[in-house]
């Protein structure tokens, strides 16, 4: 390895995507010291369209296109993605080249009064701009008024200060992130509500042929969560959905060493969920993925996609 080498890491110039920037950063210098690291911001065509409040498109990779082209482009040498912003296919070229240790990828409310949802006032207001969080907040409350938001992470947080909504929801691993877990009113159970794909998970993205990168990565490489985060994403692959489907799934470890994989596709106004279990190995998360979605789609699922799209 060429001691001297400048590694260039690029993410969005979002707070919260420079602090898991910097996450990366922090594991990588110790392990590296000769090794000289910047850190570059790139604005993508889906910050410049949450920040101009128009809808988001459907489909994924809004928020990673930009940066995989710099990738591409050798303008950055890594790109350090949410996974659950990631397509369900890599593009030609790139490859992700390690998953660090996964934070907890729960969902998260925060009311403005500190409710749980149960404790919501009847007709309360819950922002998300997430299709899978609203199908499933309405099954769990049909009186609930689900509204869109847009804006990053702290921008959601004030305007539910500021009275526009009673709650919102947001994934716990930002929050967390972001010191703001102290505004959490309640961590849901995944019996609640099933995370997405990925959520909770670091990519570190790469050009196909930098071995060098791929072996200064290997350390951060987490075996478990590179399981869990194949099955989920061999299913969303195998469902052929995006962002605008109301598509869940999350894989855990259990204490026997095999992987179980619960997943969910839901109608937007949460009158209809199928949801799925499946067990399988570690060596088999991709086969795990892929018979899950297969339960999924024999009891529905293409019906309720296609129409959702």
């Amino acid at each position: 390895m060429t001691a001297s080498r400048k590694i260039r890491i690029g993410t969005r110039r979002s707070r919260l995507a420079m602090i898991q920037a910097g996450i990366v950063l922090s594991a990588l210098l110790p392990r590296w010291p000769d090794c000289e690291f910047e850190t570059v911001g790139i604005t993508t065509s889906g910050d410049r369209l949450s920040a101009s409040g128009a809808p988001l498109p459907e489909g994924k990779g809004i928020f990673v296109k930009e940066i995989e082209q710099a990738l591409l482009d050798r303008r950055i040498d890594l790109a350090v993605h949410s996974m659950k912003d990631l397509p369900a296919e890599t593009p030609d070229g790139l490859r992700i080249g390690a998953l660090p240790r996964r934070a907890r990828p729960n969902d998260a409310l925060v009311s403005r009064d500190g409710e749980t949802l149960s404790a919501l006032k009847r007709g309360a207001v819950i922002g998300t701009g997430s299709p899978r969080r609203s199908a499933q907040l309405l099954a769990a409350r049909t009186d609930l008024i689900v509204a869109d938001i847009r804006g990053n992470v702290e921008t959601r947080v004030r305007k539910t200060d500021e009275g526009r909504y009673d709650a919102i929801v947001l994934a716990y691993a930002g929050l967390d992130r972001l010191g703001l877990s102290a505004r959490i009113s309640e961590i849901f159970s995944l019996d609640v509500m099933i995370p997405a794909v990925g959520q909770g998970a670091l990519a570190l993205e790469i050009r196909s042929n930098d071995a060098e990168l791929s072996h200064i990565l290997g350390a951060l490489n987490d075996e478990d969560t590179a399981a869990c985060v194949a099955a989920e994403r061999s299913l969303l692959k195998s469902l052929g959905g995006g962002c605008a489907n109301p598509i869940a799934a999350v894989a855990e470890i259990q204490a026997d060493g095999k992987i179980l994989l619960r997943a969910l596709v839901g109608s937007c106004d949460g009158k209809r969920l199928i949801k799925a279990r499946g067990l399988g190995e570690r060596s088999n998360a991709v086969r795990l993925g892929e018979d899950t979605a297969r339960d999924l789609l024999s009891r529905g699922a293409r019906e309720l996609l296609d129409k959702e799209r």
